[in-house]
């Protein structure tokens, strides 16, 4: 693992953690609610979730890559975490509601649904990465992948723990326990393709942020 890689696993499981922690909570105190009502604070925990490991990752690739801006990288993560709530929630905000749909739609309507949800992240920072780094696309098929074992390995965790009644805090921190996990798949995944991001890019003329 070369330092590089080291610096981006350590800050994207920072930056992840650091973010869950709204919509853990959030999900945990919204569980009672009709799910109509708990999609607008989810979504927006999820915003949070999405900024704060996208300012974790930008800073990163910014001491890396010459002209990369944090902000905007932050910021489109925000958005592309906020679209995936959306889809994730989206079935059980329908309720009732989506029994009427024919099979065939519903399920082409999940096909889309999974590609949007694991692709938006990786979709919405080659926005920014593509003005740097060439063949930056791979960071979409990268971050998707890595998304979709990730969120396996929460559910894998967290599922089997989590009990109706339990108090707030002990489903919080199983639901954080769980996201370390999450948090770790998707940084180890992307780790050496955000290496190779980093190769491709045209060598810095300084070093703006020493490796630590």
């Amino acid at each position: 693992m070369t330092p590089f890689t080291r610096r981006w696993v350590r800050w994207t499981v920072a930056g992840e953690m650091a973010g869950f922690v709204a919509p853990a909570v959030v999900g945990v105190l919204t569980a009672g609610w009709p799910a109509r009502l708990a999609l607008p604070s989810l979504v927006a925990a999820g915003a949070v979730e999405g900024l704060l490991l996208g300012a974790a990752q930008g800073h990163v690739l910014s001491s890396a890559i010459p002209g990369l801006d944090a902000r905007r990288f932050a910021g489109l993560t925000a958005g592309a975490a906020a679209l995936a709530y959306v889809v994730g929630m989206l079935p059980s905000s329908l309720g009732a509601a989506g029994s009427d749909v024919p099979l065939a739609l519903l399920a082409a309507a999940a096909l889309v649904g999974g590609v949007v949800l694991l692709g938006s992240i990786g979709t919405a920072q080659f926005l920014e990465l593509r003005r740097h780094v060439s063949r930056s696309w791979t960071w979409v098929l990268t971050t998707a992948a890595a998304w979709l074992v990730a969120l396996a390995v929460f559910l894998l965790v967290a599922t089997p723990l989590w009990r109706p009644g339990q108090p707030v805090v002990l489903s919080v921190l199983i639901g954080l326990g769980a996201a370390l996990c999450m948090a770790t798949m998707v940084a180890l995944i992307t780790g050496r393709a955000a290496q190779r991001l980093v190769n491709r890019a045209p060598a810095p003329a300084h070093t703006a942020h020493p490796l630590r």
